[in-house]
């Protein structure tokens, strides 16, 4: 397109020079004509230099054929390597744009061919062009001298049409731009005369084509200007003293037109580069040669020096490949007569292994999640070394052990890609050392290190320090105190890690309004009082959720056991006390020492000790008659009964329990004692019995400590069951005898009325669960009497008289 663009130009009749009249002309011509060519893959724009900050070099996205929408989405951007960053890439028409001063002669002094050398990097995948910027000289540059003044020392027998070198004019610019022309000032006796070296480069002669004559005119003052060939033309002028002196007819004459000499890089301060040799066949201080340095381009000063009397060069600065790969000077050899002849020195820079690989990280990402897939980029790596040859070669690597490794798909260009499978639980860190070595002898390598977190991604669940905790809270406490303290951790971080607990679903809700939780600190508080009776012990699940999306969670059970206080008092359940009538029990007036008269039976709603009873007779109406069992409320006799007995007596029986604070209720008995009541046998108790009944007691007391729960919850709906009874129930133990009706006085009959008389007229025996020794029982005779109508009460053998009224009003 470009070239078809030339061929309309030419074809209308222009020709470059009418096009390049001015200098804006030139910019103009350049930013339309943009020549750029692709090998490789590379775009080639060629730029003149010195254009202004923000002019368009060319259309990137059109010329690689890529959407401005996909340049920004990639991340696009200009990469220089090695060199400043002149040029900068515009995301909204997708040109490449000037960015910096852009001056030729800097950037490759002399050098033929300009040539710099970046990369368009675009991400999302990975892709690199070449972009080969070539810059073009322009005529910013005026031809100068070293020295605004020549002088001269003409000896006046000079012949004419005798030649004098004259110092050349220096211009940075290249071709047409650099000196093409040098003019004199008007004279009679000088004329100025162009001459070639070898190496092509025009330099001034002065010819003189009057003879001189030192009396007539000692000086002579003229002035030289160089000019370029550039449009329009630049100027640089030198004025040229000429102090005619008497005759020196010889000038000196160098051995060689050119010097070569090479040094290698990084050389000792001294070192000899080349002797220049220029001899002068006069005698005396016209014969002696003088040497110096006629012009010094601002690369080559103060590397090298020259003697002036022997012409030996050495080395007096660094000598860097990298800054210059060789040296021109020029070298001038002056007489006692001021004659002068030039020569050229040129001398090579040999390259050595100084350069250390350079690792630049063009594109790093600090933070990779846990979750990356093997391949993911983590950086972009441009690794070069500003050797030459093997020293430029260079080889990258990081170490095995890491889920990391490097891929090069574009020469220069590494990517850090994951190799495996990142874990930050097991390790949130990696500081990836990236050694580069080069192929150099010795070899150079450096190294840079990339620090590289992992970012947390929630793969882990709470888990809780116990799978189940344990927990014991007295009765009685106050609402809100705290049970237990659950305590979960999560492997993850941030709000991944941060725990939030809760009670599990799905719980009854006599639990739940039981106890609360403390979301954030895991606190288990209690929401009521407990009450033991009711319930011993909860069980609760705690779950712990964490803070990821989505949330992962993990339970736990927590069994929360109610400690028993003291709080129940004694509760007695016989006989029933009541505030009108209190039942009578019978004894035989024949009872002996130690006969069973009844039992005091009493139960505690609290466990344990707490529930242990014991019963004291506190009040007797005659003492030493009766005494009771400590632990088993059984009423006996302490002696035989006597005539002088009162046939009533009453005893009043404290029921205490076992707390640390006891608490006790009362029972009264009301015992009579009849003359026509059998005694049974098995009601008396031997002194061989009184062993086996104390251990039979302490086996009872291990029983119900063991079982205590139990107990309570048949005693307590036991007294339910007899509440709520309307009719009469038979109680028989399988090892148990029964009282038959026999062994009832006569005209006893059951008239109570109370739904207790079975339909086939008889009556049987009631009797208490336990050991038959203390056991009580109803039985029922017939009483002829009608008189007598009351229920008779059968307690091993003690008759007990309840009249009808009494007997309904208990049972109801």
């Amino acid at each position: 397109m470009v070239l078809l663009l030339i061929n309309r130009i030419i074809n209308k009749g222009f020709t470059i020079e009418q096009l390049c009249v001015k200098r804006s002309s030139w910019l103009r011509f350049w930013g339309i004509v943009l020549l750029f060519g692709a090998s490789f893959g590379d775009v080639r724009y060629s730029v003149p230099e010195e254009m202004e900050r923000g002019s368009v070099i060319g259309n990137l996205a059109l010329d690689l054929g890529l959407e401005l929408v996909e340049i920004g989405a990639r991340r696009a951007r200009i990469v220089a390597e090695g060199t400043r960053q002149l040029c900068e890439l515009d995301y909204g028409s997708g040109s490449l744009l000037v960015s910096q001063r852009i001056d030729r002669e800097e950037l490759c002094v002399q050098a033929a061919v300009c040539v710099l050398q970046y990369q368009l990097l675009l991400e999302d995948p990975l892709k690199v062009y070449g972009l080969v910027l070539d810059i073009q000289d322009m005529n910013d540059n005026s031809p100068a001298f070293a020295t605004g003044k020549i002088d001269l020392d003409l000896v006046e027998s000079t012949v004419l049409g005798r030649r004098f070198p004259l110092e050349s004019a220096h211009d940075p610019d290249l071709g047409t731009n650099s000196v093409r022309d040098y003019k004199l000032s008007h004279n009679d006796h000088f004329a100025l005369e162009i001459n070639t070296q070898v190496n092509g480069i025009a330099y001034p002669e002065l010819v003189l084509k009057k003879a001189l004559d030192r009396e007539t005119q000692a000086e002579y003052t003229l002035t030289i200007s160089g000019v370029d060939g550039g449009n329009p033309a630049r100027s640089g002028t030198a004025s040229v003293h000429i102090q005619v002196l008497d005759a020196n007819d010889n000038v000196p004459v160098f051995s060689q037109r050119t010097y070569k000499a090479s040094l290698i890089e990084n050389c000792a301060m001294g070192v000899l580069v080349a002797t220049l040799n220029a001899t002068d066949l006069d005698d005396g201080v016209y014969g002696e040669v003088t040497y110096y340095f006629s012009h010094v381009s601002d690369k080559t000063r103060g590397i090298v020096e020259i003697d002036p009397v022997s012409g030996e060069v050495r080395v007096a600065g660094q000598v860097d490949y990298e800054e210059a790969s060789a040296h021109e000077l020029d070298v001038q050899a002056k007489d006692g007569g001021g004659q002068a002849s030039h020569c050229k020195l040129i001398i090579e820079v040999i390259d050595v292994n100084d350069n250390e690989p350079v690792i630049a990280v063009k594109s790093a990402s600090a933070i990779v999640s846990e979750d990356s897939k093997p391949g993911t980029m983590v950086a972009l790596l441009n690794v070069y070394d500003l050797d030459t040859g093997n020293s430029g070669r260079v080889k990258c690597a990081i170490s095995n052990d890491i889920p990391f490794k490097l891929i090069s798909e574009v020469k220069n260009y590494y990517m850090l890609v994951t190799d495996g499978i990142l874990d930050r639980e097991m390790k949130p860190h990696y500081n990836i050392t990236v050694t580069a070595i080069d192929s150099g002898s010795p070899e150079l390598f450096s190294r840079n290190v990339i620090s590289i977190t992992v970012g947390d991604v929630n793969d882990n669940p709470p888990t809780f320090t116990q799978s189940e905790y344990t927990a014991k809270v007295w009765e009685n406490q106050h609402r809100g105190t705290l049970v237990i303290r659950v305590r979960a951790e999560d492997l993850d971080a941030g709000p991944n890690a941060k725990i939030l607990y809760s009670l599990s679903e799905g719980m009854n809700p006599e639990t739940l309004s039981s106890l609360s939780l403390n979301a954030e600190t895991g606190e288990l508080f209690t929401s009521r009082p407990f009450d033991y009776e009711q319930a011993s012990h909860y069980q609760v699940g705690v779950t712990a959720q964490d803070g990821g999306d989505p949330p992962l969670s993990g339970t736990c059970t927590v069994r929360v056991f109610v400690g028993d206080h003291n709080d129940n008092t004694p509760v007695v359940l016989y006989p029933v006390q009541s505030s009108g009538f209190i039942a009578e029990d019978l004894v035989p007036l024949e009872a002996p020492k130690g006969y069973l008269v009844t039992k005091v039976l009493a139960v505690d709603a609290d466990s344990s000790n707490n529930a242990w009873l014991s019963y004291h007779v506190v009040k007797a109406s005659q003492p030493n008659l009766f005494t009771v069992g400590l632990h088993s409320g059984e009423i006996r006799t302490l002696r035989p009964f006597v005539e002088q007995d009162e046939p009533k007596q009453t005893l009043v029986i404290t029921v205490r329990d076992n707390g640390p604070q006891p608490l006790s209720a009362t029972a009264t008995v009301n015992v009579v004692i009849g003359d026509d009541v059998p005694v049974l046998n098995e009601l008396f108790e031997n002194t061989d019995d009184d062993s086996q009944a104390s251990y039979n007691l302490t086996l009872y007391l291990k029983i119900a400590l063991a079982t205590v729960s139990s107990l309570l919850l048949v005693l307590i709906s036991a007294v339910v069951y007899f509440k709520t009874c309307r009719r009469g129930f038979v109680y028989r133990a399988s090892s148990l005898p029964v009282f038959p009706a026999a062994y009832g006085p006569p005209r006893y009959v059951d008239v109570s009325r109370c739904g207790t008389v079975l339909k086939d007229d008889r009556y049987d025996s009631f009797l208490t669960t336990g050991s038959w020794k203390g056991d009580f029982r109803f039985g029922s005779s017939m009483d002829t009497d009608p008189l007598r109508k009351s229920s008779v009460v059968y307690q091993k053998g003690t008759l007990r008289r309840t009249s009808l009224k009494q007997l309904c009003g208990s049972v109801g």
